[in-house]
């Protein structure tokens, strides 16, 4: 496979993996609000999963995760990474478009979305992401991340205006979200979901190539109608120990 046909080959190959194994602040708050899941038969979606911090994390949880990437290598490095945790059985890897997947109907109680819904374009996105509401369960959590317009690789303003340096993969981005977009869409009342924790922020990458900044948005969300007791944050005033 060939750089131009697989844009995170390099980053992918690499013996110091890239992206660290470490989950994103918001897989680590859906594992700690499912408690454990082992037995409970749930399923997880990682879309656009990478070289699988967030697959191998979700199946040490319990999860039966089907890890979605155009990466043949990232794919591969899933694969070894989940025999290696003793969690091959609960990985299955798809190479697909995420544009081309099939999403089913209320399939799945987490579903993760890192840094992918910025990698089509802003109409296919939309798409994607009714398709994503769509295939939660009624009791399904949501993690969602994506670049937005404050980083450096943004042909929007203030990121392209920032002399900060940009990640190497920074081309594969083509859709930079803007100010409270994706809060937005979360929002709308047909998303049907609630926002338990929702940022944006500038923050230093140092897990892949130079060190570069990057202009995030996050979202952790729930299926509407469901309150749960933590919500993954770290508590100002925790209760007292007795």
């Amino acid at each position: 496979m060939t750089d131009a046909a697989d844009p995170f080959f390099e980053a992918y190959h690499r013996d110091d993996i890239a992206y660290g194994e470490t989950p994103a602040p918001g897989v680590q708050s859906i594992i700690d609000l499912s408690m454990s899941a082992e037995g409970r038969g749930f399923k997880a979606l990682d879309l656009g999963a990478g070289a699988g911090r967030d697959s191998i994390a979700l199946a040490r949880a319990g999860y039966a995760v089907t890890a979605v990437d155009l990466s043949e290598m990232g794919l591969e490095r899933i694969n070894q990474r989940a025999t290696a945790a003793g969690v091959g059985e609960r990985v299955t890897t798809q190479a697909a478009d995420v544009r081309k997947f099939d999403f089913e109907t209320e399939k799945y109680d987490a579903i993760i979305a890192t840094t992918v819904l910025d990698h089509i374009p802003a109409t296919d996105a939309v798409v994607v992401w009714q398709k994503i509401l769509s295939s939660l369960t009624a009791h399904g959590l949501l993690a969602v991340e994506v670049h937005s317009s404050e980083d450096p690789g943004s042909d929007l303003p203030p990121g392209c205006n920032s002399t900060a340096p940009k990640s190497e993969t920074s081309g594969a981005v083509v859709n930079y979200f803007p100010p409270n977009q994706l809060a937005q869409w979360a929002t709308e009342t047909s998303a049907d979901i609630r926002i338990l924790r929702y940022e944006e922020r500038l923050e230093w990458d140092y897990t892949h190539g130079p060190e570069h900044m990057h202009g995030k948005a996050s979202l952790l969300a729930i299926r509407k109608g469901n309150s749960p007791e933590w919500y993954g944050q770290p508590r100002l005033f925790p209760r007292r120990e007795s």
